[in-house]
């Protein structure tokens, strides 16, 4: 009897270790199936160890650019203005220049009206820095100025007295086009040295100015004197 009961307690011993170790295998086994389901929703294009790095990488640089692209883009900015300036002759970047801060106009926006003043100037022998001079007295380099009295543009050209100088198929209101505008103007200039036979006299008819001190013509001379001065010293930096 007592044989029985110690066998019967060793097997209950023995089926209580099984048990426990079959718990431990079906824990285990659970536990394994459970990471690898884990690993498979985690398993996705940007969250693999190759994917976040190559994520890392496409978006840092977009992100901020570094200084080296920064002083890269600073060198094209340059680079385009200096090519703007290359379509004008050396000796007017200094005006140019000078025109900006007196005027307080951008060199983008005067830049046309030094290339038309230098082109007609040179088709006409008249030296460019005056043209530019009159247009500063008498516009400050607005091409869409207009007088009480009716003069318009750049160069202030009164219609009713020069219109047989504008192109044909154009009307008055082409001369708030600098291009029209400086060359009609420029006509009207060498007609009135040549009636006043002299630059003087000349720009005091241009104006319609009949003082005999010369005033007008005088400060235009002296605007010329001041462009000449900042050409030359543009053209002793660029040297």
């Amino acid at each position: 009897m007592s044989v029985s009961i110690t066998l019967n307690k060793s097997m209950a011993r023995h089926l209580d270790a099984v048990s426990s170790f079959t718990q431990y295998v079906l824990m285990i086994a659970g536990l394994l199936l459970l990471l690898g389901s884990v690993g498979l929703v985690f398993k996705g294009p940007g969250l693999k160890a190759g994917g976040i790095s190559k994520t890392v990488v496409s978006v840092v640089p977009a992100a901020s650019a570094s200084p080296a692209q920064e002083t890269a883009g600073s060198s094209v900015t340059d680079a385009d203005a200096d090519t703007e300036s290359a379509s004008i002759s050396p000796n007017l970047v200094g005006a140019l220049e000078y025109v900006k801060r007196r005027y307080r106009v951008s060199p983008e926006a005067v830049l046309p009206v030094f290339e038309v003043a230098e082109l007609i100037g040179q088709e006409r022998r008249i030296d460019p820095l005056l043209i530019l001079a009159i247009i500063g007295v008498e516009s400050g380099f607005n091409p869409f100025a207009e007088s009480s009295m009716g003069a318009r543009g750049l160069m202030q050209v009164i219609p009713r007295f020069h219109m047989d100088k504008v192109p044909d198929g154009t009307g008055s209101r082409q001369l708030f086009d600098p291009a029209v505008n400086i060359r009609v103007g420029v006509y009207v200039l060498e007609e009135a040295i040549r009636r006043r036979g002299g630059l003087t006299a000349g720009l005091q008819y241009y104006a319609g100015s009949s003082d005999s001190d010369g005033g007008y013509a005088s400060k235009v001379l002296a605007e010329k004197a001041r462009l000449e001065k900042a050409a030359r010293r543009g053209s002793e930096s660029n040297a």
